[in-house]
């Protein structure tokens, strides 16, 4: 839909949603219009170079043809349906996910924080079951971010973030442990401990990659206890980091993982993936979904991994990331850079506001995030070139110069 076909001005459509939309986000201030690749588009046809990709959801390019080809053509044929009849979109995709991540079974949602809902029912059901009615707590990691639904902003270990305060007791049965600490995790584990649930890269916390010697210990604990290792891969997966998931540069496999974001191109759909023995934890009416596994939006998720993994988007992640980071590490008062392939994140020291950075970037039209006061985040889709990431530095560089 254009601007110019509605009747309104930009300011008029700004002035709705201020009158009829309950707001809780910090708006750009711009109406985005149109987008493709790169950038989004205001009604006037200025350009703002997108370094958020929608959150790290874009990630073959904003309308990227083949996406919006198959949500095109599967619209046509059927738009929704419950899930008691089979679908081809589904099952394709199904097929496609397993068999390219190396997990058994799938479970559709429509977003990040369902994924991590229906991931942390299934430990605790599959717990419960096994080994008895305590056997269901987990232990994540504190400055973690799951989402905002009850459950997963419970599993959220950031007591004093807005995302829990005012809401309430917390869904009982999770215990935060230090990030990057085994010790703490070993510390937390207990008796009614069932699985140990983490971000292979904590984005909301900072942008901190697991170490090595982390991911792997936690694995190793888990076998050693007959527990689940559960990850978070909601902002990493689909060839954010380098890999096609995470996990996969750390040489890991969990039991069960949650996705969302970049898998749906553009369309809003999650899910779980687990392995055969865990996945049976659900049963008839243990969990169930209207919209997740939509057709529409399985067929844009399938157009889109196929684009991701044909391309070789890891790949270029992976190149471009450390490009990126390495002009990054240039700045004036930066104290470190860090990431893991195209989730890029830049931290200042005390004379440089993270949120005053976003603001002067947005000035000169290049989009970004900041988190909390230090901290710059950068998630560009994975098509990034080398010139892309040349103009974002240097518009970053001008901000932060122009702030001293």
């Amino acid at each position: 839909m254009k601007l110019k076909d509605t009747g309104l001005t930009q300011e008029e459509l700004k002035d709705l949603v201020k009158k009829y939309m309950i707001e809780t986000y910090e708006r750009f201030d711009f109406v985005a219009e149109t987008a493709k690749d790169m950038y989004m588009y205001d009604p006037d046809g200025d350009a703002y170079l997108d370094f958020y990709a929608g959150i790290a959801v874009n990630s073959a390019g904003s309308c990227n043809e083949k996406v919006v080809a198959a949500v095109k053509d599967q619209v046509s044929d059927i738009m929704h349906t419950f899930n008691y009849p089979y679908t081809i979109p589904q099952a394709l995709l199904a097929e496609k996910i397993c068999t390219t991540i190396g997990m058994d079974k799938i479970f559709y949602q429509n977003s990040g924080t369902e994924a991590n809902e229906a991931m942390i029912k299934m430990a605790r059901k599959y717990g419960v079951e096994k080994y008895g009615p305590n056997k269901y707590n987990i232990v994540t990691a504190k400055s973690s971010f799951h989402g905002r639904t009850f459950g997963s902003m419970s599993a959220t270990g950031q007591p004093d973030n807005a995302c829990q305060v005012g809401f309430g007791s917390m869904t009982p049965g999770f215990t935060y442990a230090e990030y990057n600490n085994l010790e703490a995790f070993k510390e937390a584990v207990t008796e009614d401990t069932i699985a140990i649930m983490v971000e292979p890269v904590q984005g909301e916390g900072g942008v901190i990659p697991a170490t090595k010697e982390f991911l792997t210990g936690l694995r190793a604990l888990c076998d050693e206890k007959g527990i689940l290792l559960l990850l978070d891969e909601v902002q990493t997966g689909w060839c954010r980091t380098g890999a096609v998931m995470s996990y996969m540069n750390y040489g890991v496999k969990p039991d069960i993982v949650s996705m969302a974001k970049a898998m749906g191109g553009g369309m809003p759909i999650g899910a779980i993936c687990a392995t055969e023995e865990v996945s049976k934890a659900f049963t008839m009416g243990s969990h169930g979904t209207t919209y997740g596994g939509h057709p529409v939006c399985c067929a844009a998720a399938l157009a889109e991994v196929n684009e991701l993994l044909d391309r070789d988007l890891a790949g270029n992640a992976k190149e471009m990331g450390e490009y990126f980071m390495g002009l990054l590490a240039t700045l004036p008062h930066v104290k470190e850079v860090r990431g893991q392939g195209l989730l890029v994140g830049v931290e200042f020291d005390e004379v440089i506001k993270s949120i005053d950075v976003k603001h002067k970037c947005f000035d000169k039209k290049l989009l970004i995030t900041a988190i909390g006061s230090s901290v710059i985040r950068m998630v560009p889709p994975l098509i990034v070139t080398k010139e892309d990431c040349d103009k974002a530095f240097a518009i970053i560089k001008e901000s932060v110069e122009e702030l001293l």
